[in-house]
């Protein structure tokens, strides 16, 4: 500054103690690094003899040199400098008053530049933050900018607190300046201060400048922040509606304005009505954003001609979307006029022949009969004279923007029927008149000749009115009249019957997109749980801030509370609901929709069988606070354990859905695939439920996989007994059935003992005790035994054991029953298959065989287990490791050495086998028996049998033996051929023992022979 340029210093130099030496030194320091204007340099040279006298010479040598740079005075005393400098400006040492403390001095001046080196700090702080301000590019969403905005704040504030430390540091300092002490400072140091308030003063000014520009400069960013995240908010409100609204103008464009008849009409006018609402919630939603467009605008947003400009474009595109949809209502509505008006000439057409065609002509030969039919005529014809005589041309006219080609034939063959029936009337009229005229002498009427006279003479009878003749011309134009008197009262019904069923198709349309609707809807909502729960919960789990909560007990362990949800999920988020949505517009693609997916849904027995496991983790720490926190933040009502249980919820609310939706689709396209969907999901539940059974077994040595498929699960009554062996005392003594709970599966038969509850509470379980199986390949089946229709059998390894089963009911015995039966059919087709690759024409193939068939009794094919095969009957109840039983194949087969009295035992497909079967179980076969007369009735033997079932010829397609057939067993080749001769069919032929058992049935029913033989 200019005060600052006019300032000089004055220098007092001490040397009074010191050497020339030292004092030229420091004069040439001063000289050389002095930074400010010196005004005189002054000084007190040394006092000692020797010393003053070499600075004198030096002096006068230097003193050209010194005066050159710097004004140097050279005094003897202090009293000589008293001449120069008051006495007030001197401190005691150079004899003067002034009081002076050195270590004050730089304590205030080390405060002084600390504080000016802060003020600059803050200075440059604040054009940093300005630049990054300026200069910082602003996202694209809106939760960035609001994120930024909050840091940004934030930053600012700590800048506020930093200029207000450093304002209330610089008004301390000032005071100090301002306040003089009490006593101790003299009146020089009360002068020398105000060079420093000065200064202080100065600082805390300029920092004053900076926070007043700074606050502005951030009022300015705020607002442009702000504005700029209310102008992202509209423009995004903008883009929704304005989105939402094109996709139903398009969708409303698909929509015809017309239609071909009154149903079609005002099923569109229905739809139309549909789209109107919702085009007016729009519509709100629009104006709501154009209100907030014009608040924006009102409050001088820097993007006013923007948010204008957009709020005119929704206005717009709102006014042509209900534009669009009231000119559509009004052409459907006048559309609709049109075929009410069309529908009324009908009608009156239809009315107006009813009239004639009831007239009775036999009463109206008399002349009040004649009158009171012109009568009824006159009448008819003036109470329908507005339909009878209306004018096409102004009824074109008048409808001419609706018209389409449809409807213009409709409007012409309206009105042709129109004139044909004022012909008839004007004919008719005529006639009676006539008829009125000659009066004198009534008058028969008939009809006139036609051409072809057959159909000019078809009488028609009416109960009600005898019989009636019409011309040819009146049945051409009105058709229906053929049946109406024959059957007038019936055919009204019917038609009334038709038109409700009309109005209810349409009912029912409704009532089906309601269903469609809710299961759309509330797959949504599901979809939604999931994802809640997975995130809300599961994720939590690896959540570091939440592992202080989480229990021990949960730690890796999310898999079992959740089972496999997050594939459920997946599932039902990425494939499921996207196609159900797709079957919105066509509700006959949701049973498709369910039967494309029904490997999918297997996923939720996965599910189902953990359920147990995750039910039991969940009890050990439902009152965790880790839960309780995440329920918290979820605000949700229900605690984790209802969501664990929403998939068992919706697996069942889908077959609930799909019978809601058949009952409303009786006669729709897609009817057998819903029913279809149906049953797949109602086997799904059984097959769920039967796996939830599956795993409470317990004690089996293996795995239960291996076994295949669960069928069925039931508790019944079981009897058991055995052929061979010797008797134990308990199946002697076991009058009373047992209890077991059986498990059907594609390949075994198990059975349990159900184990009671066992626990406190939750923790009861029901458990299946495992006692013994059945191999399916080795199982027959008696349909029916005496004493109860409730019972059974299950006869094993050619009934070397059986076992008497009684269920609940007869329904249950014969669902059963059913299921076992499809097992055994599809090992009789895999018997039957391998048999007729086996069968070749040729003696060669018999020969090759033969080869074989001794290579196989030197060494057994793999499939041949043993000659003293251990059963396949497993008991954890007796040890029946030392009996052994025939060679057991699981593909039917057999080797010579071993021929099994039968292939396949569970044949249920003739009634002399379940008859024989059931008179033979009906002999109290409960304890262990021989009988080796049965045993040896199962040998084939020569003779001739009734065929129970049919066989190809081997080696061809030709048939052989067809069921009900008489057929004679001729010999037997060694190699387990027959040779059978058809006596029905007069062929012959070598049939496989294995075949042959099956075709002629059991061999123990020798009743079965034909009789005679």
């Amino acid at each position: 500054s200019q005060h600052e340029s006019d300032t000089k210093f004055i220098l007092i130099l001490d040397r009074r103690l010191d050497t020339w030496t030292s004092v030229k030194t420091t004069l040439q320091k001063i000289a050389a690094s002095f930074p400010g204007n010196l005004h005189l340099v002054m000084v007190l040279r040394p006092t000692g003899f020797f010393q003053r006298t070499f600075t004198d010479i030096g002096f006068r040598f230097s003193q050209e040199d010194f005066l050159l740079k710097l004004p140097v005075v050279m005094l003897s005393s202090v009293s000589d400098l008293l001449t120069y400098i008051d006495e007030q400006q001197l401190t005691p040492e150079l004899g003067g008053t002034l009081e002076y403390c050195h270590s004050e001095w730089v304590i205030f001046r080390t405060a002084i530049e600390s504080f000016a080196l802060t003020v600059k700090e803050i200075a440059q702080m604040l054009q940093c933050f300005g630049t990054e301000l300026a200069e910082t590019e602003l996202p694209e969403d809106m939760f960035s900018i609001e994120r930024i905005l909050a840091l940004r704040t934030e930053r600012y504030c700590q800048l506020k607190e930093d200029i207000t430390a450093v304002t209330k540091e610089g008004n301390l300092l000032l005071s100090s300046f301002e306040e003089p002490s009490s006593g101790e400072c003299s009146q020089d140091q009360q002068q020398e201060r105000p060079g420093d308030w000065e200064t202080v003063n100065r600082l805390l000014g300029q920092l004053r400048e900076m926070e007043t520009a700074f606050d502005g400069f951030w009022e300015k960013h705020q607002l442009k922040m702000e504005q700029y995240l209310q102008l992202w908010k509209f423009e995004q409100s903008f883009q929704e509606v304005k989105n939402a609204i094109e996709f139903l103008m398009g969708q409303q464009a698909e929509l015809p304005d017309t239609g071909d008849s009154i149903p079609q009409v005002k099923q569109r006018l229905k739809d139309l009505d549909h789209f109107d609402g919702m085009a007016q919630d729009l519509i709100g939603k629009a104006q709501v954003v154009i209100l907030h467009g014009h608040q924006l605008a009102a409050n001088h947003h820097y993007a006013l001609n923007l948010i204008c400009q957009q709020c005119n474009e929704l206005r717009h595109h709102g006014d042509l979307l209900a534009d669009d949809i009231k000119r559509k209502q009004m052409r459907l509505q006048k559309t609709l006029d049109l075929h009410t008006r069309l529908q009324q000439a009908l009608q009156c057409c239809d009315e107006g022949a009813y009239l004639l065609a009831n007239q009775q002509m036999d009463k109206c030969q008399s002349k009040e009969g004649a009158q009171k039919a012109l009568q009824e005529i006159e009448r008819f014809l003036e109470s329908s004279s507005a339909y009878l005589n209306y004018d096409p041309q102004a009824l074109h006219y008048d409808f001419e923007s609706v018209l389409t080609p449809e409807l213009k034939c409709q409007m012409q063959a309206v009105q042709a029927k129109l004139e044909n029936v004022r012909s008839m009337f004007g004919s008719r009229q005529s006639c009676f008149r006539k008829l009125l005229d000659k009066h004198v002498r009534p008058v028969q009427l008939v009809a006139p000749r036609p051409e072809n006279p057959p159909r000019s003479k078809s009488p028609l009878f009416s109960p009600k009115h005898g019989k009636i003749l019409w011309s040819w011309p009146f049945l051409q134009l009105f058709p229906f009249l053929l049946q109406i008197e024959v059957m007038h009262d019936y055919q009204e019904k019917r038609n009334s019957l038709q038109y409700f069923i009309s109005d209810s198709d349409d009912s029912l349309d409704v009532l089906k997109g309601h269903v469609i609707n809710e299961l759309i809807e509330t797959e949504r909502v599901y979809v939604e749980e999931l994802f809640t729960v997975l995130t809300g919960y599961r994720a939590e789990m690896d959540n570091p801030a939440m592992l202080m909560l989480l229990p021990p007990v949960l730690r890796n362990r999310k898999d079992v509370l959740f089972g496999n949800m997050p594939e459920i999920y997946d599932f039902h988020n990425k494939i499921f609901l996207h196609s159900l949505e797709n079957c919105l517009g066509a509700p006959e693609r949701v049973g498709c929709c369910f039967l494309d997916r029904r490997e999918d849904f297997q996923m939720y027995e996965k599910y189902c069988q953990n359920k147990p496991r995750s039910e039991s983790l969940w009890r050990q720490c439902s009152e965790s606070s880790f839960f309780q926190e995440c329920q918290r933040k979820l605000e949700h009502k229900l605690g984790l354990d209802s969501y664990l249980l929403k998939p068992v919820q919706r697996l069942t609310k889908y077959q609930l859905l799909l019978k809601e939706l058949l009952k409303y689709s009786t006669s729709c396209d897609g009817v057998q695939e819903l029913q279809e969907a149906l049953v797949a999901m109602l086997d799904l539940l059984k097959s769920v439920n039967d796996s939830m059974h599956q795993i409470s077994i317990t004690g089996y040595d293996g795995d239960l996989s291996e076994l295949g498929k669960v069928l069925m699960q039931g508790s019944f009554s079981v009897w058991t007994g055995h052929r061979k062996g010797p008797t134990k005392m308990k199946d002697l003594a076991r009058f009373k059935p047992m209890q077991r709970h059986l498990f059907l599966y594609e390949k075994a038969l198990v059975f349990c003992k159900k184990r009671e509850d066992h626990g406190d509470g939750y923790d009861k379980t029901s458990s299946y005790s495992f006692k013994h199986f059945l191999k399916m390949n080795a199982v027959g089946i008696t349909e029916n035994v005496k004493g109860d229709h409730r019972k059974f059998e299950i006869w094993y390894s050619g009934r070397e054991e059986v076992y008497v089963v009684q269920a609940q009911t007869v329904d249950l015995k014969m669902a059963w029953l059913n299921e076992i039966r499809k097992i055994l059919f599809k090992q009789q087709e895999l018997i039957k298959g391998l048999d007729f690759k086996q069968c070749l024409p040729s003696q060669q193939w018999r020969s090759s065989s033969q080869a074989r068939a001794r290579s196989s009794s030197r060494s057994p094919p793999s499939w041949v287990t043993g000659e003293k095969q251990q059963r396949a009957s497993i008991s954890s109840e007796e040890n029946d490791s030392e009996r052994t039983s025939p060679v057991m194949l699981d593909s039917g087969l057999v080797s010579p050495q071993n021929k099994p009295h039968r292939s396949w035992p569970g044949m249920s497909q003739s009634l002399e086998i379940c008859e024989g079967l059931e008179e033979w179980s009906g002999q109290q076969y409960l304890s262990n028996c021989s009988d080796t007369e049965e045993e040896d009735g199962n040998q084939l033997s020569p003779g001739k049998y009734k065929a129970l079932a049919d066989c190809k010829r081997r080696g061809s397609e030709d048939l052989l033996v067809k069921n009900g057939d008489e057929i004679q067993l001729l010999h037997e080749d060694g190699e387990g051929q027959w040779l059978v001769k058809n006596l029905n069919r007069r062929k012959e032929g070598w049939i496989p023992v294995q075949s042959l058992q099956i075709v002629v049935g059991d061999c123990r029913f020798r009743n079965a022979k034909v009789a005679g033989i």
